[in-house]
């Protein structure tokens, strides 16, 4: 008896029949578009795979998505996934969230998750802005930023979220753009590969609230000479390999080269090294080119497996226990 293979999904297998609201011109557009065509690409089977999402406009996406998903409460996307990882770990877990939901009421639950290492892929969509709420400063809005809460120029350091992720030791961290369609789609790819939270961060743009926040280094003409598209194990080239990054003891220097250095007197990309993903997710524009790729990988256990580890082994050395005994147990009183 033979059976016959299964089709290949297709990108319109993972499109919902949702209608899509996001307001025309929308970066989540793409984003979304590039999500399902990796989805297909990676033939991730639809009851294995989960949306999670928390508040904001790039939240809607598990609606858009021919999945199982959660529309969850501000912030707490992380912890939802997180359990769900745990007790199913054999799914393909992403969340979708944006720079004020995960950076701001989510801080906290963003951090444990990435420090705990639970083996989901992370969408931060980084628009600058409050889009749902319609247009209120962010965690990550420039200082300085006049909007609907900061009319005269808010005065609050914006968070770096690479820079964040990195500081509760995460092991996976890339950043890409709405636009980069081929690019964010190796980003997403790398990022499924990888066991353990894969941070991304995406440049997306809000064309109603915060329209061109990213021009300065996304526009067709500039992004040669302001973006630096990271490969492991090669120089640190970019300006169509006119311009180069040197270290100068441990500080970063954009080089000319020519006149005596070549690109193979530049730094070299190594994904494993946690210092130099350090300097990477704080090079900005004006200063340095603006890194794009995987900025920093590695390989340590998953929270998902060590706990699913333990219990088995407590269970095979104790059995299963009892559920009423515990709770009606020692550490209990009687209150009167």
């Amino acid at each position: 008896m033979t059976t016959e293979p299964k089709p290949l999904l297709t990108k319109k297998d993972y499109m919902s029949d949702q209608i899509i609201r996001w307001c025309p011109g929308c970066g989540d557009y793409a984003i979304l578009a590039q999500a399902q065509t990796v989805f297909a690409e990676l033939q991730i089977p639809r009851e294995n795979l989960v949306v999670v999402s928390g508040i904001g406009c790039s939240s809607r996406f598990p609606y858009y998505v021919s999945s199982y998903g959660f529309h969850t409460i501000h912030g707490r996307a992380p912890t939802i996934a997180t359990g769900l990882k745990v007790s199913r770990p054999e799914l393909s877990v992403w969340i979708v969230t944006g720079d004020g939901d995960a950076l701001s009421i989510g801080g906290n639950h963003t951090a444990h998750m990435i420090r705990r290492n639970v083996d989901v892929q992370v969408l931060l969509i980084n628009n600058r802005i409050y889009g749902l709420t319609k247009g209120q400063y962010s965690p990550t809005s420039e200082a300085g930023k006049k909007t609907k809460s900061s009319p005269f120029g808010s005065v609050d350091h914006p968070m770096l979220p690479l820079a964040f992720a990195l500081g509760c030791d995460a092991s996976f961290v890339a950043r890409s753009v709405d636009v980069f369609t081929v690019q964010q789609r190796d980003v997403l790819k790398a990022a499924y590969h990888h066991r353990g939270t894969s941070f991304v961060e995406i440049y997306q743009n809000c064309n109603i609230f915060n329209d061109g926040a990213w021009d300065q280094l996304v526009d067709k003409t500039i992004r040669e000479e302001r973006c630096l598209f990271l490969e492991h194990g090669k120089p640190m080239v970019f300006a169509g390999g006119k311009k180069g990054i040197k270290l100068n003891g441990m500080r970063p220097t954009v080089v000319d080269i020519g006149a005596g250095i070549t690109a193979d007197d530049c730094l070299v990309h190594d994904e494993t090294d946690p210092f130099l993903g350090a300097i990477l997710a704080r090079m900005d524009y004006p200063d340095f080119p603006v890194p794009m790729g995987v900025i920093h990988r590695k390989e340590r256990p998953t929270f998902d497996r060590e706990m699913n580890a333990q219990v088995e082994e407590i269970v095979a050395a104790k059995g299963k226990g009892d559920l009423q005994a515990l709770v009606t147990g020692r550490e209990t009183w009687m209150v009167g």
